[in-house]
C-alpha cells in the first residue's frame, strides 16, 4: 500500500495535522539518542489517546505496513528507529497522570509522561518515582518501560521493573491487554518490560511510588586509581551497607568537564 494510500486511511482517524509525511519533518525521526544508527520513515503520526493508537495500529496490521512506536526518542539502543520504511507512532503527547493515589502509594500514568514530572507530581506527597535515568528531564515513562531503564539509585532501589505494577498495552493487531504482576504463571508483565516494543506498545501504565528519603548525604572520595575505587565499592557491598546510589568519574572524564 502507497504512502498516499496510507495517509488517506489515517485521515479517518486523526487530525491531519498530525499526521507528518514531509520529509524535512520526517527526518528528526530517523534515529533514538544513538544517533549512529538511523532509517528513514514514510511519515509519523502524532497520537493523543488510547483509541487512536488502535485504530491505527490496526489499519497497519490490515495492510501489512511496519510501524514502530516512540516516546522521547531519548534511549540508546536504537529501540525508535524507524528501520525498513516503518511508520513512527509518537505516543509523546499522551502525557496524563490519570490517578495519584498516595495511600496506596501508587499513580496511573500515560506512557508520555516524563519521567521527572511523575516524580515532582509524587513529591506533593513525600513520595517519588525511583527510577531516574540520566535523561530524567525528557525520557518518558513509556520509555522507561520500553527499555528497562535504570539510573544512579537503581543499585538501592532496582531497575524500572520493579516500580511498575501492571501496563496495559497494543499488540501489533490492535488487541489491547491488560498485563499485571499477580497473574500467576507466567510473568508477561516481566516480559514485556524491557522488550523495546517489539511485543506492543504501551498507553497505560500503574507504577508502584516510594517514599523520599527524609535526609540526604553525599560523600565525594578521591582515589589514586580506578583499581583502588572499584576495590572500596567492593568492601562497601561486603560490609553489608546499601547506599542509596555510587557513581564513579575516572581521570579521562574529570579533565573533560573541566576543560568543557
Amino acid at each position: 500500500m502507497s504512502v498516499d494510500e496510507i495517509t488517506t486511511r489515517l485521515r479517518q482517524l486523526i487530525p491531519r495535522k498530525r499526521i507528518l509525511t514531509d520529509e524535512d519533518e520526517c527526518r528528526l525521526y530517523d534515529c533514538d539518542g544513538l544517533t549512529l544508527h538511523r532509517g528513514v520513515t514514510p511519515g509519523v503520526l502524532l497520537l493523543e489517546n488510547e483509541n487512536e493508537v488502535v485504530e491505527v495500529v490496526k489499519v497497519f496490521s490490515a495492510s501489512g505496513v511496519p510501524f514502530v512506536a516512540r516516546g522521547a526518542g531519548t534511549g540508546l539502543s536504537g529501540g525508535a528507529v524507524p528501520l525498513e520504511g516503518a511508520w513512527v507512532l509518537d505516543v509523546h503527547r499522551m502525557r496524563r497522570i490519570i490517578e495519584m493515589n498516595p495511600l496506596a502509594r501508587t499513580a496511573v500514568i500515560e506512557p508520555g509522561v516524563i519521567n521527572l514530572d511523575l516524580d515532582k507530581a509524587a513529591s506533593v506527597h513525600g513520595l517519588r518515582f525511583a527510577p531516574d535515568p540520566s535523561s530524567q528531564r525528557a525520557c518518558t515513562v513509556g520509555g522507561n518501560i520500553a527499555e528497562n531503564s535504570g539510573g544512579p539509585h537503581c543499585f538501592l532501589h532496582g531497575m524500572t521493573t520493579r516500580h511498575i505494577l501492571s501496563v496495559r498495552t497494543v499488540l501489533s493487531d490492535g488487541t489491547v491487554l491488560d498485563l499485571d504482576r499477580d497473574d500467576g504463571g507466567i510473568d508477561w508483565r516481566g516480559a514485556f518490560i524491557g522488550s523495546e516494543g517489539t511485543f506492543g506498545i504501551t498507553v497505560r501504565a500503574t507504577v508502584r511510588l516510594i517514599p523520599r528519603p527524609q535526609c540526604v548525604r553525599t560523600f565525594l572520595i578521591s582515589y589514586r586509581s580506578l583499581e583502588a575505587s572499584c576495590e572500596a565499592v567492593a568492601s562497601i557491598i561486603a560490609r553489608g551497607l546499601r547506599p542509596a546510589a555510587l557513581e564513579i568519574l575516572d581521570r579521562a572524564t574529570i579533565q573533560a568537564v573541566e576543560a568543557s
